[in-house]
């Protein structure tokens, strides 16, 4: 299967659901490449953006789990074609 690279960004509003968060990033640890998560103190909110790498079903499957995660919002964007494939 076809590996993309994509952004997804994480809007975590229920801080309570942090271990459940971190729990599903490391059950996909194998498709983040990076991972910079900012507390929002002011709003009560943090973000997290990771840099992915992987096949469509792998970063669909992380994703919808950490979208049904309450008071957690999804979005992700992937690159059209394999810009994270070189061939030498």
């Amino acid at each position: 299967m076809e590996k993309r690279m994509g952004v997804v960004g994480i809007v975590v509003e229920n801080l309570e659901k942090a271990a459940e968060i971190n729990t599903v990033l490391h059950n996909y640890a194998a498709v983040i490449v990076g991972r910079m998560g900012i507390p929002y103190r002011e709003r009560g909110v943090s973000v997290i953006s990771l840099i992915v790498d992987g096949n469509h079903d792998q970063i669909s499957a992380m994703t919808g789990k950490l979208g049904r995660i309450r008071g957690v919002t999804v979005k992700t964007a992937l690159a059209k074609g394999r810009a994270a494939e070189k061939d030498g």
